[in-house]
């Protein structure tokens, strides 16, 4: 019997096409209900339903219970992480929809992946930060430098009163479009949050695009340098 971590029993679980669309569908890091995780993964709710105590069973969604309602989450970031990771390997090998709209070139311009900023602006930013070295690198893997706790204050947000989580402070996260790192992690997660909240930009409703006003985008452009 081979040793180690049984990666089969995870691929059966997200290669399914239904759970494959299910799981892509909570990547907004929204909860959602059985009924429209059935919408989205296009099958029937009882069908909706076996797919998701699969999930639950292999701890890649977590089920919370408001009342009568039930509605379903990822388990955590580290699963996002895998399946951006994975949507990036099927891009970089031509596995893509067929189905294609106007929303595609603002899923790769801006987007949110689980609770982080994704697409071209979420690994430029990304890409300034490193190159400005607001980042170190360890054993414990991606730090932030003096400068980059010092830029993380000035841009008005406290490091040290960061959501707790169990996620580590930064981490790079495989962006499936630009297939090129972008910053995940609390810090990612209060990044996108932080621009939101001071107006920049603004989540579209039932989407993972994150749309940029045209002075969200001026100040972005002021704090990470112009997108080439």
């Amino acid at each position: 019997m081979k040793e180690g971590p049984n990666i089969a029993e995870i691929a059966s679980l997200i290669g399914e096409p239904a759970r494959a669309n299910i799981l892509t569908a909570l990547m907004t890091g929204k909860a959602l209900t059985a009924t429209e995780l059935a919408n989205e993964a296009g099958v029937t709710p009882q069908t909706a339903s076996s797919h998701l105590r699969k999930l639950e069973e292999g701890q890649l969604v977590t089920l919370r219970k408001e009342g009568r309602h039930r509605y379903f989450s990822l388990s955590g970031e580290d699963v996002a992480h895998a399946l951006e990771g994975l949507m990036g390997l099927a891009a970089g090998r031509g596995h893509l929809r067929t189905r294609t709209g106007p929303r595609d070139s603002a899923l790769r311009h801006a987007r949110v992946c689980y609770n982080h900023l994704a697409g071209t602006m979420g690994v430029h930013m990304y890409q300034s930060m490193a190159s400005s070295g607001y980042f170190s690198t360890s054993t414990n893997g991606l730090l932030l430098s003096p400068s980059g706790a010092q830029f993380i204050s000035d841009f008005g947000l406290d490091i040290e009163n960061l959501p707790p989580s169990s996620a580590p402070i930064c981490r790079e996260c495989l962006d499936w479009s630009a297939r090129q790192s972008h910053l995940a992690g609390r810090l990612g997660r209060a990044l996108l949050a932080h621009m939101i909240a001071l107006g920049w930009a603004k989540r579209l409703p039932d989407s993972r695009v994150v749309q940029f006003s045209k002075s969200g985008q001026l100040n972005f452009a002021n704090t990470f340098g112009h997108i080439t």
